[in-house]
Protein backbone atom coordinates (compact mmCIF):
# COMPACT_ATOMS: atom_id res chain seq x y z
CA UNK A 1 0.00 0.00 0.00
CA UNK A 2 1.50 3.13 -1.36
CA UNK A 3 -0.42 5.61 0.17
CA UNK A 4 -2.67 6.52 2.70
CA UNK A 5 -6.60 5.32 1.81
CA UNK A 6 -8.20 8.58 2.27
CA UNK A 7 -5.90 9.86 -0.59
CA UNK A 8 -5.63 6.83 -2.54
CA UNK A 9 -9.65 6.38 -2.79
CA UNK A 10 -10.84 10.20 -3.01
CA UNK A 11 -13.06 10.86 -5.65
CA UNK A 12 -12.21 11.38 -8.72
CA UNK A 13 -15.85 12.20 -10.08
CA UNK A 14 -19.15 13.82 -8.65
CA UNK A 15 -20.65 10.36 -8.56
CA UNK A 16 -18.18 8.43 -6.03
CA UNK A 17 -18.60 11.47 -3.31
CA UNK A 18 -20.12 9.22 -0.26
CA UNK A 19 -23.33 10.91 1.26
CA UNK A 20 -23.29 14.67 -0.18
CA UNK A 21 -25.53 13.62 -3.17
CA UNK A 22 -27.79 17.16 -2.12
CA UNK A 23 -24.63 19.30 -2.47
CA UNK A 24 -23.68 17.17 -5.65
CA UNK A 25 -27.08 17.72 -7.34
CA UNK A 26 -27.08 21.51 -6.50
CA UNK A 27 -23.57 21.44 -7.80
CA UNK A 28 -23.82 19.74 -11.11
CA UNK A 29 -26.87 21.98 -11.83
CA UNK A 30 -24.61 25.30 -11.24
CA UNK A 31 -22.14 23.95 -13.53
CA UNK A 32 -24.58 23.16 -16.56
CA UNK A 33 -26.52 25.88 -16.39
CA UNK A 34 -23.24 27.50 -15.94
CA UNK A 35 -24.54 29.73 -13.16
CA UNK A 36 -21.45 29.46 -11.21
CA UNK A 37 -21.02 31.43 -8.32
CA UNK A 38 -17.53 33.35 -7.61
CA UNK A 39 -17.47 32.25 -3.32
CA UNK A 40 -18.89 28.82 -1.77
CA UNK A 41 -18.75 28.06 1.83
CA UNK A 42 -18.79 24.36 2.56
CA UNK A 43 -19.23 23.53 6.19
CA UNK A 44 -19.61 20.48 8.34
CA UNK A 45 -17.94 18.40 10.37
CA UNK A 46 -14.71 17.29 10.24
CA UNK A 47 -13.95 13.98 7.38
CA UNK A 48 -17.37 14.42 5.36
CA UNK A 49 -15.85 15.63 1.63
CA UNK A 50 -15.72 19.33 2.02
CA UNK A 51 -12.04 19.43 0.36
CA UNK A 52 -12.61 16.62 -1.69
CA UNK A 53 -15.87 18.37 -2.92
CA UNK A 54 -13.59 21.68 -3.37
CA UNK A 55 -11.19 19.74 -5.57
CA UNK A 56 -13.98 18.11 -7.44
CA UNK A 57 -16.04 21.96 -8.43
CA UNK A 58 -12.28 23.04 -9.10
CA UNK A 59 -11.43 20.40 -11.36
CA UNK A 60 -15.17 20.27 -13.24
CA UNK A 61 -14.70 23.91 -13.45
CA UNK A 62 -11.36 23.79 -15.66
CA UNK A 63 -11.60 20.81 -17.24
CA UNK A 64 -10.87 20.83 -20.60
CA UNK A 65 -13.20 18.36 -21.90
CA UNK A 66 -16.41 18.71 -20.41
CA UNK A 67 -19.21 19.65 -22.73
CA UNK A 68 -21.96 21.96 -21.95
CA UNK A 69 -23.98 18.84 -21.23
CA UNK A 70 -22.03 17.58 -18.41
CA UNK A 71 -20.80 18.20 -14.71
CA UNK A 72 -18.08 15.33 -14.66
CA UNK A 73 -14.96 16.52 -14.98
CA UNK A 74 -12.90 14.02 -17.87
CA UNK A 75 -10.01 13.23 -15.54
CA UNK A 76 -8.42 13.09 -18.43
CA UNK A 77 -6.97 16.28 -19.65
CA UNK A 78 -4.31 18.12 -18.70
CA UNK A 79 -6.18 20.23 -16.29
CA UNK A 80 -7.80 17.42 -14.59
CA UNK A 81 -4.45 15.56 -14.61
CA UNK A 82 -2.70 18.45 -12.80
CA UNK A 83 -5.13 18.70 -10.35
CA UNK A 84 -5.35 14.81 -10.00
CA UNK A 85 -1.47 14.74 -9.00
CA UNK A 86 -1.41 17.94 -6.92
CA UNK A 87 0.86 20.43 -9.06
CA UNK A 88 -1.89 22.35 -10.56
CA UNK A 89 -0.83 26.40 -10.69
CA UNK A 90 -4.44 27.33 -10.53
CA UNK A 91 -5.62 25.78 -7.59
CA UNK A 92 -4.22 26.66 -4.67
CA UNK A 93 -5.05 25.49 -1.28
CA UNK A 94 -4.52 27.26 2.47
CA UNK A 95 -4.64 25.96 6.01
CA UNK A 96 -6.35 28.71 7.48
CA UNK A 97 -5.31 27.58 11.12
CA UNK A 98 -1.59 27.65 10.12
CA UNK A 99 -2.10 30.60 7.80
CA UNK A 100 -4.31 32.72 10.00
CA UNK A 101 -3.03 36.32 9.70
CA UNK A 102 -3.98 39.07 7.34
CA UNK A 103 -0.18 39.10 5.46
CA UNK A 104 -1.11 35.59 4.13
CA UNK A 105 -4.46 37.13 2.74
CA UNK A 106 -2.30 40.04 1.29
CA UNK A 107 -0.17 37.74 -0.73
CA UNK A 108 -3.63 35.47 -1.48
CA UNK A 109 -4.57 38.77 -2.87
CA UNK A 110 -1.89 39.58 -5.05
CA UNK A 111 -2.08 36.07 -6.19
CA UNK A 112 -5.87 36.56 -7.40
CA UNK A 113 -4.82 39.25 -9.46
CA UNK A 114 -2.86 37.30 -11.56
CA UNK A 115 -4.82 35.02 -14.15
CA UNK A 116 -4.75 31.52 -14.38
CA UNK A 117 -1.23 29.83 -16.24
CA UNK A 118 -3.65 27.32 -18.17
CA UNK A 119 -6.86 27.19 -16.84
CA UNK A 120 -10.39 29.40 -17.05
CA UNK A 121 -10.28 30.02 -13.38
CA UNK A 122 -8.35 30.26 -10.41
CA UNK A 123 -9.49 28.63 -7.57
CA UNK A 124 -9.01 28.93 -3.80
CA UNK A 125 -9.36 26.51 -1.23
CA UNK A 126 -9.11 28.11 2.12
CA UNK A 127 -9.64 25.48 4.74
CA UNK A 128 -10.50 25.90 8.10
CA UNK A 129 -11.11 29.53 7.26
CA UNK A 130 -12.83 30.31 10.80
CA UNK A 131 -9.63 30.20 11.92
CA UNK A 132 -8.57 33.70 10.35
CA UNK A 133 -7.63 36.81 12.35
CA UNK A 134 -10.15 39.56 12.27
CA UNK A 135 -7.53 41.81 10.02
CA UNK A 136 -7.22 38.68 7.44
CA UNK A 137 -11.16 38.52 7.60
CA UNK A 138 -11.49 41.86 6.80
CA UNK A 139 -8.65 41.36 3.84
CA UNK A 140 -10.67 38.49 2.66
CA UNK A 141 -13.96 40.30 2.67
CA UNK A 142 -12.31 43.09 0.51
CA UNK A 143 -11.20 40.39 -2.21
CA UNK A 144 -14.73 38.61 -1.96
CA UNK A 145 -16.88 42.15 -2.45
CA UNK A 146 -14.85 42.70 -5.57
CA UNK A 147 -13.81 39.53 -7.16
CA UNK A 148 -11.83 39.45 -10.26
CA UNK A 149 -13.50 37.50 -13.01
CA UNK A 150 -11.62 34.56 -13.17
CA UNK A 151 -11.33 33.67 -8.92
CA UNK A 152 -13.17 31.22 -7.71
CA UNK A 153 -13.21 31.05 -3.62
CA UNK A 154 -14.21 28.14 -2.03
CA UNK A 155 -13.99 28.24 1.91
CA UNK A 156 -14.39 25.18 4.27
CA UNK A 157 -14.99 25.14 7.92
CA UNK A 158 -16.39 22.24 10.65
CA UNK A 159 -17.05 25.96 12.67
CA UNK A 160 -19.26 28.12 10.55
CA UNK A 161 -20.69 30.36 13.16
CA UNK A 162 -17.20 31.37 13.83
CA UNK A 163 -17.17 33.04 10.52
CA UNK A 164 -18.00 37.14 10.07
CA UNK A 165 -21.78 37.58 8.95
CA UNK A 166 -20.29 39.77 6.34
CA UNK A 167 -18.34 37.28 4.55
CA UNK A 168 -21.60 34.83 4.94
CA UNK A 169 -23.33 37.09 2.94
CA UNK A 170 -21.55 37.37 -0.01
CA UNK A 171 -20.64 33.14 -0.06
CA UNK A 172 -23.21 30.43 -1.03
CA UNK A 173 -23.34 28.26 1.64
CA UNK A 174 -23.31 24.40 1.97
CA UNK A 175 -23.67 22.44 5.10
CA UNK A 176 -22.45 19.06 4.49
CA UNK A 177 -23.88 16.00 6.59
CA UNK A 178 -21.87 13.16 8.96
CA UNK A 179 -22.16 9.87 6.86
CA UNK A 180 -24.05 7.27 7.82
CA UNK A 181 -22.84 3.87 9.58
CA UNK A 182 -23.86 2.07 6.70
CA UNK A 183 -22.24 4.11 4.21
CA UNK A 184 -18.73 4.50 5.74
CA UNK A 185 -18.93 0.27 6.42
CA UNK A 186 -19.81 -0.25 2.25
CA UNK A 187 -17.00 2.21 1.36
CA UNK A 188 -14.38 0.38 3.63
CA UNK A 189 -15.25 -2.83 2.51
CA UNK A 190 -14.75 -1.62 -0.95
CA UNK A 191 -11.35 -0.48 -0.21
CA UNK A 192 -10.34 -3.37 1.87
CA UNK A 193 -11.29 -6.00 -1.02
CA UNK A 194 -9.10 -3.68 -3.36
CA UNK A 195 -6.09 -4.07 -1.11
CA UNK A 196 -6.80 -7.69 -0.61
CA UNK A 197 -7.47 -7.53 2.78
CA UNK A 198 -10.02 -9.50 4.55
CA UNK A 199 -11.80 -8.22 7.46
CA UNK A 200 -14.79 -9.77 9.66
CA UNK A 201 -18.13 -7.92 9.58
CA UNK A 202 -18.30 -7.20 13.22
CA UNK A 203 -14.73 -5.79 12.75
CA UNK A 204 -16.22 -3.18 10.19
CA UNK A 205 -18.87 -2.42 12.12
CA UNK A 206 -16.85 -1.31 14.59
CA UNK A 207 -14.75 0.98 12.82
CA UNK A 208 -17.90 2.63 10.82
CA UNK A 209 -19.73 2.99 14.35
CA UNK A 210 -16.64 4.67 16.40
CA UNK A 211 -16.21 7.19 13.35
CA UNK A 212 -19.23 9.29 13.89
CA UNK A 213 -19.80 9.88 10.51
CA UNK A 214 -16.43 10.93 9.71
CA UNK A 215 -15.26 8.89 6.95
CA UNK A 216 -11.77 10.03 6.44
CA UNK A 217 -11.68 9.14 10.32
CA UNK A 218 -12.76 5.82 9.08
CA UNK A 219 -10.26 5.18 6.59
CA UNK A 220 -7.01 6.56 8.66
CA UNK A 221 -8.28 3.83 11.56
CA UNK A 222 -8.35 1.07 8.58
CA UNK A 223 -4.76 2.27 6.99
CA UNK A 224 -3.69 1.99 10.97
CA UNK A 225 -5.30 -2.06 10.80
CA UNK A 226 -3.66 -2.69 7.55
CA UNK A 227 -0.81 -1.62 8.42
CA UNK A 228 -0.74 -4.12 11.45
CA UNK A 229 -2.66 -7.13 9.89
CA UNK A 230 -1.43 -9.89 8.18
CA UNK A 231 -4.12 -9.85 5.33
CA UNK A 232 -7.08 -10.46 8.17
CA UNK A 233 -8.91 -8.28 10.29
CA UNK A 234 -10.29 -9.47 13.37
CA UNK A 235 -12.91 -7.86 15.88
CA UNK A 236 -9.98 -8.55 18.32
CA UNK A 237 -7.41 -6.82 16.23
CA UNK A 238 -10.04 -3.78 15.77
CA UNK A 239 -10.05 -3.92 19.57
CA UNK A 240 -6.24 -4.47 20.18
CA UNK A 241 -4.99 -1.86 18.26
CA UNK A 242 -7.88 1.13 18.32
CA UNK A 243 -9.05 0.43 21.86
CA UNK A 244 -12.40 0.49 20.03
CA UNK A 245 -14.94 -2.76 21.74
CA UNK A 246 -16.28 -4.31 18.85
CA UNK A 247 -20.47 -3.89 18.53
CA UNK A 248 -21.48 -7.72 20.11
CA UNK A 249 -19.56 -6.71 23.55
CA UNK A 250 -22.07 -3.97 23.75
CA UNK A 251 -24.94 -5.70 22.64
CA UNK A 252 -23.66 -8.36 25.34
CA UNK A 253 -23.53 -5.37 28.14
CA UNK A 254 -26.89 -4.76 27.62
CA UNK A 255 -28.46 -7.43 27.40
CA UNK A 256 -26.96 -8.88 30.84
CA UNK A 257 -28.12 -5.76 32.47
CA UNK A 258 -31.87 -5.61 30.86
CA UNK A 259 -31.72 -9.29 32.65
CA UNK A 260 -30.72 -8.35 36.05
CA UNK A 261 -27.41 -10.03 35.81
CA UNK A 262 -25.16 -7.35 37.57
CA UNK A 263 -21.91 -9.86 38.48
CA UNK A 264 -22.28 -11.35 35.04
CA UNK A 265 -22.38 -7.54 33.66
CA UNK A 266 -19.45 -6.43 36.07
CA UNK A 267 -17.26 -9.15 35.26
CA UNK A 268 -17.22 -8.08 31.70
CA UNK A 269 -16.34 -4.64 32.42
CA UNK A 270 -13.43 -6.07 34.32
CA UNK A 271 -12.45 -7.78 31.63
CA UNK A 272 -12.53 -5.05 29.49
CA UNK A 273 -10.17 -3.03 32.02
CA UNK A 274 -7.93 -5.67 32.47
CA UNK A 275 -7.59 -6.44 28.53
CA UNK A 276 -6.31 -2.48 28.58
CA UNK A 277 -9.07 -0.97 27.31
CA UNK A 278 -9.65 2.89 28.04
CA UNK A 279 -12.72 2.32 29.73
CA UNK A 280 -13.48 6.64 29.40
CA UNK A 281 -13.13 5.50 25.68
CA UNK A 282 -15.26 2.76 25.75
CA UNK A 283 -18.37 4.23 28.09
CA UNK A 284 -18.55 7.11 25.35
CA UNK A 285 -19.10 4.16 22.51
CA UNK A 286 -21.48 2.47 24.77
CA UNK A 287 -23.44 5.46 25.44
CA UNK A 288 -23.18 6.25 21.53
CA UNK A 289 -24.36 2.15 21.24
CA UNK A 290 -27.71 3.23 23.81
CA UNK A 291 -28.64 6.09 21.81
CA UNK A 292 -28.89 4.16 18.29
CA UNK A 293 -30.75 1.94 20.66
CA UNK A 294 -33.12 4.52 22.30
CA UNK A 295 -33.93 5.71 18.31
CA UNK A 296 -34.30 2.19 17.09
CA UNK A 297 -37.05 1.58 19.94
CA UNK A 298 -39.12 4.62 19.15
CA UNK A 299 -38.94 3.62 15.35
CA UNK A 300 -39.67 0.25 16.06
CA UNK A 301 -42.98 -1.83 18.50
CA UNK A 302 -41.43 -4.34 20.93
CA UNK A 303 -39.67 -6.89 19.81
CA UNK A 304 -37.54 -10.14 20.86
CA UNK A 305 -33.90 -10.23 20.60
CA UNK A 306 -31.98 -13.33 19.41
CA UNK A 307 -31.50 -14.99 22.56
CA UNK A 308 -35.45 -14.72 23.07
CA UNK A 309 -35.42 -11.45 26.11
CA UNK A 310 -36.91 -8.91 25.84
CA UNK A 311 -35.42 -6.04 24.07
CA UNK A 312 -35.06 -2.66 26.55
CA UNK A 313 -37.86 -0.11 26.73
CA UNK A 314 -37.19 3.79 25.65
CA UNK A 315 -37.96 4.54 29.47
CA UNK A 316 -35.00 2.26 30.56
CA UNK A 317 -32.37 2.95 27.74
CA UNK A 318 -32.98 6.97 28.88
CA UNK A 319 -32.70 5.95 32.52
CA UNK A 320 -29.21 4.02 31.61
CA UNK A 321 -27.83 6.50 28.93
CA UNK A 322 -28.21 9.22 32.27
CA UNK A 323 -26.94 6.54 34.64
CA UNK A 324 -23.58 6.07 32.20
CA UNK A 325 -22.88 9.60 31.76
CA UNK A 326 -22.91 10.39 35.60
CA UNK A 327 -20.55 7.39 35.57
CA UNK A 328 -18.60 8.21 32.94
CA UNK A 329 -17.92 11.99 34.47
CA UNK A 330 -17.17 9.94 37.22
CA UNK A 331 -13.97 7.82 36.00
CA UNK A 332 -11.13 10.22 36.42
CA UNK A 333 -11.52 11.09 39.96
CA UNK A 334 -12.33 7.06 41.28
CA UNK A 335 -9.70 5.27 42.74
CA UNK A 336 -10.19 1.89 41.11
CA UNK A 337 -10.97 2.72 37.22
CA UNK A 338 -13.99 0.27 36.64
CA UNK A 339 -15.64 0.89 40.31
CA UNK A 340 -17.68 3.84 38.47
CA UNK A 341 -18.82 1.78 35.86
CA UNK A 342 -19.54 -1.44 38.56
CA UNK A 343 -21.64 0.67 40.63
CA UNK A 344 -24.05 2.09 37.62
CA UNK A 345 -24.81 -1.60 36.67
CA UNK A 346 -25.72 -2.57 40.17
CA UNK A 347 -27.91 0.73 40.62
CA UNK A 348 -29.38 -0.31 36.85
CA UNK A 349 -30.42 -3.83 38.31
CA UNK A 350 -32.03 -2.74 41.38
Amino acid sequence: MSQVLYRKYRPKTFSEVEGQEHIVRTLEGALLSEHIGHAYLFCGPRGTGKTTMARLLAKALNCQNRGKDKAEPCNKCYSCIEINEGRSMDLIEIDAASNRGIDEIRSLKDSAQVAATSSQYKVFIIDEVHMLTPPAFNALLKILEEPPSHIIFILATTEPHKVLDTVMSRVQRFDFKKISVARITEKLKREARSEKIEIEEPALAAIALSASGSLRDAESALNKLISYSNNKITAEDVAEILGIVPLQIHETLLSLIVQKKPQEAMAQVSSLYESGIDLDHFVKQFIRYLRSSLIDSLRQTPTLTSNGQNKPSPDFLIKMINVFIKAGSELKFSPIPQLPLELAILELAK
